[in-house]
């Protein structure tokens, strides 16, 4: 079931949520299912993506990292001489888009058993993290002494 969503009216009210609404949007298009895939949290700032990519090689498969956008893509190569009785493998050409938030990166990727295993870190930059900021305090003037009436010299 798809359904096409107008953000218009928000972007009247809204500032700098520009972002998300493109998220979205392209999340309806993203609807294809094929190939199948597991997005796994591994830890607070850890992450795996295995995608199922049965019946293709390493040097037929492409990852591309872009600014916060992660793309896999699959495309078998031709082999004319081979006739198939039955093909039952789905060995179609595809494209997988993983959009990804900032300070995400790549680590690695690996194929292992028809699995294409990616694995991902969130790197906040320290300017980034938050920190705690001293307060300093001003040296506390002494009390000012005033002069009694009787006591005056």
């Amino acid at each position: 079931m798809r359904t096409n969503l107008d953000f218009t009216p928000f972007y009247r009210s809204s500032i700098g949520f520009d972002r998300m609404f493109d998220l979205l949007e392209n999340a309806s298009l993203n609807a294809d299912n094929w190939p199948p895939y597991n997005i796994v949290k591994l830890g607070e700032d850890a992450y795996r993506i295995v995608i199922a990519v049965a019946g293709f090689a390493e040097d037929e498969l492409t990852i591309t990292h872009e600014a916060n956008m992660l793309v896999v893509n699959g495309a078998k190569s031709e082999d004319e001489e081979v006739q198939y009785l039955h093909q039952g493998l789905a060995v179609r050409p595809f494209a997988r888009r993983f959009e990804l938030a900032d300070h995400v990166i790549v680590e690695g990727a690996k194929l292992e058993n028809g699995l294409l295993v990616i694995n991902l870190k969130k790197e906040v930059p320290e300017e980034m993290k938050p920190r705690r900021i001293a307060i300093q305090a001003e040296p506390t003037k002494p009390a000012s002494k005033q002069i009694e009436g009787d006591k005056a010299a």
